[in-house]
């Protein structure tokens, strides 16, 4: 009896492991990355080594992620968790700008300008995020350049949809706080 059960041991060995399948987390990682309007248009082989420039990092919450005024050195995507963005106004300790959870991203401006931050970002709860890093960034849209124009036409269409919301925004607050005349009241 003993030996039949040895004779029906299965035995494994990576030869015969598909290596060209990508492991789960990178292609849970493609998914995720298809869901964000500025990766959704591109192609597998695209996504496949846009993933590979993607770092993990995990916050704890209240752990800032960035600070207004540090340098915006890339695009963070929310795999889990809660983050707020906010800035420093003299008048008061902070303004939330917005909050994001997963799935959402953040820092776009980064990959663009590379200018320093014009707000701050903090972990509302613990957090794993995806960071895409600029000089990464600009090496695979320099290698691929049609797909790097289709990435950046996204970009700037979120981009645009939230200048046009922040004057909306804004003439709504000038509206409120001011009278017909003009004066504040």
């Amino acid at each position: 009896m003993e030996s039949s059960v040895k004779k029906n041991k299965l035995i494994t060995h990576s030869f015969w492991a598909n290596v060209f399948k990508g492991t789960p987390k990178k292609r849970e990682l493609m998914n995720d990355l298809r869901e964000l309007p500025p990766f959704a248009a591109l192609k597998k082989q695209i996504l496949y080594q846009l993933t590979k420039i993607v770092h993990l990092r995990n916050y704890s919450a209240g752990e800032y992620i960035f600070m207004q005024g540090d340098p915006g050195i890339g695009l963070y995507i929310i795999n889990e968790g809660e983050v707020e963005v906010f800035s420093d106004i003299e008048v008061r300790d902070n303004v939330v700008l917005a909050n994001f959870a997963a799935g959402d991203f953040f820092g776009e401006l980064a990959l663009i300008d590379g200018e320093t931050r014009s707000a701050s970002a903090r972990a509302k709860t613990d957090c794993e995020l995806s960071v895409i890093f600029k000089p990464d960034f600009d090496e695979l849209l320099h290698k691929n350049p049609r797909e790097g124009l289709l990435i950046l036409t996204e970009l700037t269409k979120i981009i645009i949809t939230r200048l046009r919301q922040m004057n909306i925004d804004y003439t709504k607050l000038y509206n409120l706080y001011t009278n017909d005349k003009g004066e504040q009241t």
